[in-house]
């Protein structure tokens, strides 16, 4: 197996049950090098990846060249996932092996245009096989001790960003920069969404109240990255929110024919 290692939990249970059901020379965990990973990330993975006994290669993923991935409409994460492929594809077929990714079964209620780019080329989905949900995993990690059980969903740095926003490697940058500085701070799940100059902090609903009693320094941490605007969104960190624009967008296309 040649599996799509990220350092979450979901990518995490799959390896460490890869490693677990077949010999150490037949596994290979690989991790997209891009400008879309959060700082810290890739070392986290061969940290892990160690610790498993795990073969472990970083791959550098050229979708930053790719205008249809820069483009950030709805498909940006197929063209995404088709440039990981690009580099998982040979390291497969150089060991006969097959190509897997964490998915589960809640990620299958969601858009996620990515998955069907790894499915399209051949990506298999073990946890979906399983009939995992995230509960599932993150309750099968803790009882294997897998110390990312409780980990906090890390998406790339591309998800911040409202589609229809051009993505840039300066773009990305801010905002690895302005989360790293509120991680800095004591949180630990944490979203800036980017807006030209005004960065959207979103926390977990049971840290807002402290959010707001260090709002001078988490506005100089922000301000520090290059945002002049500084906002904590009160609804809480939602994963994937972005994508309710594409929703909205759809429903009244679906009005107006």
């Amino acid at each position: 197996m040649v599996v799509a290692f990220s350092g979450g939990v979901d990518s995490s249970l799959v390896a460490a049950a890869a490693a677990r059901a077949l010999p150490a020379n037949e596994v290979i965990a690989a991790t997209a090098d891009s400008a879309s990973l959060g700082s810290g990330e890739l070392e986290t993975c061969r940290r892990l990846t160690s610790a498993w006994g795990l073969e472990w290669t970083p791959v550098e993923t050229a979708e930053l060249t790719d205008d249809r991935y820069l483009a950030n409409n709805g498909d940006r994460c197929f063209w995404c996932k088709s440039a990981l492929m690009d580099q998982l594809e040979p390291l497969a077929t150089a060991r006969n092996a097959t190509v897997v990714l964490g998915v589960n079964l809640d990620d299958l209620g969601d858009h996620r245009p990515g998955q069907e780019a790894a499915r399209e080329r051949g990506a298999r989905f073990p946890l979906v096989d399983a009939g995992f949900t995230k509960a599932d995993v993150r309750s099968l990690a803790r009882d294997w001790d897998l110390e990312i059980w409780d980990r906090p969903a890390m998406p790339c740095l591309s998800s911040r960003v409202p589609y229809g926003t051009t993505i840039n490697l300066t773009l990305l940058s801010r905002i690895d920069r302005a989360e790293a500085a509120i991680k800095q701070l004591g949180f630990i799940d944490v979203r800036v969404r980017h807006y030209d100059d005004t960065a959207r902090i979103e926390l977990p609903a049971g840290e807002i109240t402290r959010a707001a009693q260090m709002a001078d320094d988490l506005v100089d941490a922000v301000q520090g990255a290059g945002y002049r605007y500084v906002t904590l969104d009160l609804a809480g960190l939602r994963s994937g929110n972005l994508n309710d624009a594409l929703s909205a967008s759809a429903s009244a296309t679906d009005l107006e024919a």
